[in-house]
């Protein structure tokens, strides 16, 4: 029987989530809330569900390989080259295009824990070493991972809010980060809730970027744009780095759906704002509910809200038998989404009645 290289044994394949259905039907629960995948609650834009709807008529048709349109519209809202921008599946097809085009087996990667699980599967996948560095208040120690970079380093990845606690990197400590690594290295930005954030301190990765650095800027369609079921997300860097990147790349791996309505969603910033509005209003109240009944969360950036706690499991599969779908991260600390009030309130009945509070 065929088997892969023991580093791809290594890896532990990432486990999906039961379809919401099949979990009320197990449970014999019905109207559950999810609150587990970061996802924007208020949905798409509705000018880019007309986009969908007018684009079916072309699936017949291989979708723009170049993807033309929106790579236009995205180089004149972000200011930079065409030739500056790929387009993915998703921004986690291009950290893994970028993996694949510049490591190899024994290489290292240097990147922070906990944080986004596919950076380190994606680095396994060649047979590189991820190098993880422990967080320190819950945020990237860039100093200390710095301090991990070897001569064997080709990649670093910093998440900017980080997921899975929703904190950033300053523009000091990412300042300090890049004078420290070398020519000869990409460093990932993965910027996937970069809409999200108001802190003026927040890194300005686009600033090292047009310096020349090894940058790739990745962002998506998937959160605030509410497009996650499409896959499109898009990375910004070098012209060089991109070439090399689409070696790689798939011809076709951007569907015509997708481009469309990431197109006209891009166009729409009163659907960003209310998405915004929504999100700022559901953080303020679950920090107020949270911290009555006395529970610890990390501040956040983002769209969702770290917890460390006594029990994650527990919690977890208690709140599940209500109705309620949130992440457990490890057996200390949760994450849930920000969601729409009714959502929120939802939640945090439920986490009452697990603590006895009424």
């Amino acid at each position: 029987m065929i088997q892969p290289p023991d580093y791809v044994l290594d890896i532990q394949p990432y486990i999906p989530g039961k379809p919401l259905e099949e979990l009320e039907r197990e449970l014999g629960i019905s109207n559950s809330v999810k609150l587990a995948s970061n996802e924007n609650p208020v949905g798409p834009s509705p000018a880019a569900l007309r986009a969908v709807q007018g684009a079916f008529a072309d699936i017949h048709r291989y979708p723009d390989g170049a993807g033309y349109y929106l790579k236009q519209a995205l180089a004149k809202k972000l200011g930079v080259a065409e030739d500056a921008l790929i387009l993915g599946n998703g921004s986690n097809e291009l950290l893994d295009i970028a993996v694949r085009t510049f490591m190899k087996q024994g290489d290292d990667a240097v990147m922070a824990a906990p944080s986004f699980v596919v950076y380190a599967m994606a680095v396994r996948s060649v047979g590189g070493r991820p190098i993880q560095v422990p967080l320190k208040d819950f945020t990237h120690d860039l100093g200390a991972m710095a301090d991990a970079i070897t001569p064997a380093t080709k990649m670093v990845f910093i998440a900017n809010p980080n997921n899975p606690t929703g904190t950033i990197n300053t523009r000091e400590e990412f300042d300090r980060l890049m004078a420290r690594v070398t020519e000869e290295m990409l460093v990932v930005v993965d910027e996937a809730y970069y809409e999200y954030v108001t802190d003026g301190s927040y890194a300005d990765s686009m600033k090292h970027l047009c310096a020349g650095k090894n940058l790739l800027i990745l962002r998506t369609f998937s959160k605030i744009y509410g497009l996650a079921g499409l896959r499109i997300g898009y990375g910004i860097g070098r012209k060089e780095v991109l070439n090399d990147m689409n070696r790689i790349r798939e011809p076709f791996n951007t569907n015509t759906i997708a481009q469309r309505a990431a197109l006209a969603a891009l166009a729409d910033d009163g659907h960003v704002s209310r998405s915004l509005e929504v999100n700022e209003k559901g953080r303020q109240y679950l920090y107020r509910e949270l911290g009555g009944m006395g529970f610890s969360y990390v501040p956040t950036h983002a769209n969702f809200i770290y917890m460390p706690v006594d029990d994650a499991p527990m919690l977890y599969s208690a709140l599940l038998k209500k109705g309620v779908i949130i992440r457990p991260m490890g057996p200390k600390a949760i994450r849930v989404t920000i969601g729409l009030p009714e959502e929120n309130f939802r939640f945090i009945d439920a986490l009452k009645e697990t603590k006895g509070i009424k």
